[in-house]
């Protein structure tokens, strides 16, 4: 081990530094030989690719290019990012091999550590890099060090998973089910249901009209029994979920928001119908798993994404096949559980820009359906 040749020592060095200071994760991919690929999908490269194969001549580069990009296509198809900037670091190209960034392709040649300093657009990504591949340790000191620091970072990660995984009591999800289930029996037990429902339900004239506290206590109403059994089994089986992932406090934001921005767009678009029931918020939840998933496919794989889309595709198609569902509503939670969802984020998976975007969006959303319903028709 003592005599590790240069490309062996750069490539562990690259390695320790994406994965323990920039939070990469390997990619499995099959038929990629001497070459790793890492993969961030909130990193500025969602992909680095450190390649060790010896690439001697132009032809063989372009070989190299056109594979990387098949292998990103199908990466996209199954993350659904259409956004995936590579960084392909090479450590064995021959003399005459001509580097020149292509779109959403950027290279890096590396004889040695000191190289990376050729590189502006590295050090903009990376400002640390150069003093992050500086170790005091070589040969076997070196590849224990570098192999113990990655084996602490992955035990570290697999904790904070195992903690977002782990079976929760689904306090919150609970109790909105039997307040939803009270107010029902409440209802029929003192003969005031429609009474209710006249005077809680989303009806945009009253609405409109400055009655704003409907856009939220509407969603705590329900029909029949059908209507509050279908939609309190869904709430449990996805509601323990979604709290169980993201936890108390951002559940309770993304259930309410998420109602709202569907009483909201409801509003908008219907006219002269009241608008009850839990399903905005119920898709909403839908819209935040279907964010969990796309974050946590390295665990779960695309299981959780090809479970959820189906169901919501389903669900809509249904919503516009019958005139007395609520689509609208069911549209604006959807979109609504993603965004605000995206702006709570997730503790160890989540980076700055996501939250600062899914912030950014989700103002926009909800000042867009306030804009048009209260200021644009007057």
């Amino acid at each position: 081990m003592e005599d590790m040749n240069r490309k062996d020592v750069i490539v562990m060095k690259l390695l320790h530094y994406f994965i323990t200071e920039q939070d990469y994760s390997p990619v499995v991919l099959h038929g990629a030989k001497n070459e790793i690929w890492l993969e961030n999908m909130n990193g500025e490269y969602k992909i680095v690719r450190l390649v060790s194969n010896y690439i001697h001549n132009n032809e063989q580069l372009d070989f190299d290019i056109f594979k990387t990009r098949k292998i990103v296509k199908s990466i996209k198809k199954k993350t659904l990012n259409l956004n995936m900037p590579v960084l392909s670091i090479f450590v064995d190209l021959g003399d005459n091999v001509e580097l020149k960034n292509e779109k959403d392709i950027d290279f890096v040649r590396l004889d040695n550590e000191e190289d990376v300093k050729k590189y502006d657009f590295l050090y903009k990504h990376f400002p640390d890099i150069d003093k992050k591949l500086t170790f005091s340790e070589k040969g076997m000191n070196l590849f224990l060090r570098i192999t113990d620091d990655i084996n602490k970072k992955n035990v570290i990660e697999a904790q904070r998973v195992e903690e977002i995984f782990k079976p929760k009591k689904p306090i919150v999800t609970t109790a909105l089910i039997i307040i939803n289930v009270l107010i029902f029996l409440i209802g029929y037990a003192f003969n005031i249901h429609d009474a209710l429902i006249g005077y809680f339900g989303n009806y945009k004239p009253l609405v409109l009209e400055g009655e704003y506290y409907r856009l939220f206590t509407c969603m705590f109403l329900h029909s029949d029994i059908f209507h509050i059994g279908f939609n309190m089994y869904a709430l449990y089986i996805l509601g323990t979920q979604a709290e169980g992932f993201f936890g108390k406090t951002k559940f309770t934001i993304i259930y309410i928001l998420s109602g709202l921005a569907g009483s909201l767009l409801s509003v908008l678009l219907n006219f002269n119908t009241i608008s009850i029931g839990a399903s905005g918020a119920i898709f909403g939840i839908l819209g935040a798993l279907l964010y969990f998933g796309y974050n946590f496919r390295v665990y779960l794989g695309n299981t959780l994404i090809r479970e959820i889309l189906p169901v919501i595709c389903i669900n809509l198609l249904l919503g516009f096949s019958y005139s007395s569902i609520d689509n609208y509503a069911h549209i604006g939670g959807l979109v609504g559980g993603f965004t605000t969802s995206m702006a709570l984020g997730f503790t160890t998976r989540s980076g700055a820009s996501d939250k600062i975007n899914g912030i950014i969006i989700t103002i926009m959303l909800f000042a867009f359906l306030i804009f048009m319903n209260f200021f644009y028709a007057g």
